[in-house]
């Protein structure tokens, strides 16, 4: 990891749609309580989604947009094989980073959760860069279809014993499904603590999380065209992301239903076209209005965001990390510092829910003042 001066010739939109998902992910990642939430601010409980299951798909959309410019960049026929090592690097070390995480504060590597969020955000990012190298357009537009082909084949074909040995074939439900018996099979005791026997960000469903970082590569390829009107490109963001909510709803309906612990197809044209419908919302207000004047008072409105998104993945490792202490840090017998720090905000006379979400509006807060220092230095945390 290198710290990088920031340079001009950013794509701001993408920074805000950048921001804006680590701000959301910081939100609702800390609540005071997480036994007092407002619905949206919580996982769908299986099927179904919620706003909180838009953000890491945001977060692998944007992967996919950032990889295609930087590949873009650099990868001339001539040293594709060194870029891929690069890229390769990089994906290792967000694994790394994912596993110490996890790892912390005890390093019981004997019972370590192995998948998590960054884990599959380095695997997807191995697994693409050879994608985004070597295929062209149509190519990417095949693996995007193939990966989510294959992957709904298995889960609806493939037989395969649940936890107690009870055989299912085609099932969705919690520990049921091909994933979570490969899960099983490969990690062991290694997986998600609350559930024990799968695990949200398991091995299968890498596939369809591959396919939503295809999709942002096909985003970036429309961004990087010449010859295309800036206002032309936002207008077609909207209608991908429109016919992409339709074909969700005819997936979700007609095959395997919106999941975001199976990452199933209907999950990925589903938040691919919330994904292109918010990236074009910002796109166009930042770098496609015909109106400077327009550009740069949106750019001075929406600062925050792109403050908060220069240094996305810093931001998140460091939360993890500091949600961690703030619960290993006592400040009397049996009260740790995050309960001495709520507890203010519990004795309001409000709704919990809004009590616990004060304190997760002053967690983002607290690293909104960290992202701002960073900018104002001109520091850019690189892996």
């Amino acid at each position: 990891m290198s710290t990088a001066r920031a340079g001009d010739g950013r794509l701001l939109s993408l920074d805000a749609f950048r921001g804006f998902a680590i701000a959301a992910m910081l939100l609702v990642n800390n609540p005071g309580d997480w036994s007092a939430l407002y619905a949206p601010l919580e996982h769908a409980a299986w099927h179904g989604w919620t706003f909180t299951d838009w953000i890491f798909p945001f977060f692998v959309f944007i992967s996919g947009i950032s990889m295609s410019f930087s590949l873009a960049r650099r990868g001339r026929a001539s040293d594709r094989g060194a870029v891929l090592l690069r890229t390769w690097r990089r994906g290792a070390t967000i694994i790394a980073i994912g596993l110490l995480l996890n790892l912390f504060p005890y390093f019981h590597v004997d019972t370590v959760r192995i998948p998590g969020v960054l884990q599959r955000l380095g695997l997807i990012t191995i697994l693409a860069a050879p994608i985004a190298l070597w295929c062209g357009w149509r190519a990417q537009l095949a693996w995007f279809a193939g990966l989510l082909i294959v992957y709904g084949l298995v889960q609806t074909l493939v037989a395969v014993p649940d936890a107690q040995g009870i055989w299912h074939r085609g099932s969705l439900q919690p520990g049921e499904d091909v994933g979570a018996w490969l899960d099983r099979a490969l990690l062991g005791g290694h997986l998600w603590v609350r559930s024990k026997t799968w695990d949200p960000e398991g091995l299968l469903g890498t596939l369809p999380a591959v396919a939503s970082q295809i999709a942002g590569l096909l985003a970036g390829r429309w961004l990087a065209l010449r010859g295309r009107d800036p206002a032309e490109k936002a207008t077609w963001f909207m209608v991908a992301g429109l016919l992409c909510l339709w074909i969700a709803q005819v997936l979700d309906a007609w095959t395997l239903p919106i999941n975001k612990n199976l990452w199933t197809p209907a999950y990925v044209f589903l938040c691919t076209g919330w994904g292109a419908l918010v990236f074009g919302v910002f796109y166009w207000l930042l770098d496609a209005a015909p109106l400077p004047r327009m550009r740069d008072a949106m750019g001075r409105r929406l600062r925050p965001l792109v403050v908060f998104g220069m240094n996305a993945l810093f931001l998140f490792a460091l939360s993890g990390l500091v949600a961690r202490l703030l619960g290993l840090i006592h400040m009397a017998e049996g009260v740790t510092l995050k309960a001495w720090l709520y507890a203010p905000l519990r004795a309001l006379p409000v709704d919990p829910r809004l009590a616990s979400l004060l304190f997760a509006a002053g967690f983002v807060a607290v690293f909104y003042g960290i992202a701002w220092a960073m900018w104002r230095r001109g520091w850019i945390v690189k892996v």
